[in-house]
């Protein structure tokens, strides 16, 4: 994996995690706004919708450099627009950054032709 396409990857990840909170919160302050009243939802949603405009252009950034198949690009976007998605996306790119370090340890030490 070359630097870009890790680059690419790790924005995506850290983008996840406060996408997925923005909108969780976004969902309490929709519902308090019902139920009281306070009313937050017109910042909540201002920061949630600048946190997911930014999850999906390092979305494509990263489809794009990592090659995804069409698949594996539909289950980030997926996980993107479900309330604790974000979360699981998050894991799921640390856990393949980490995967491709091991990899190319393993290849700069010659132990496999990966």
């Amino acid at each position: 994996m070359d630097i870009k396409t890790a680059s690419a990857l790790r924005r995506l990840r850290l983008v996840s995690a406060p996408e997925a909170i923005s909108f969780l919160i976004l969902l309490v302050c929709s519902v308090l706004k019902r139920t009281t009243d306070f009313n937050a939802v017109p910042v909540m949603g201002a920061v949630h919708g600048v946190l997911f405009v930014l999850y999906v252009i390092f979305w494509a950034d990263a489809w794009n450099r990592a090659k995804w198949p069409l698949r594996t690009a539909a289950l980030y976007f997926v996980l993107s627009v479900l309330p604790t998605g974000g979360f699981f996306a998050e894991r799921m790119l640390r856990r393949e950054a980490e995967d491709a370090v091991i990899a190319s340890r393993a290849r700069n030490e010659g132990i496999v032709n990966a």
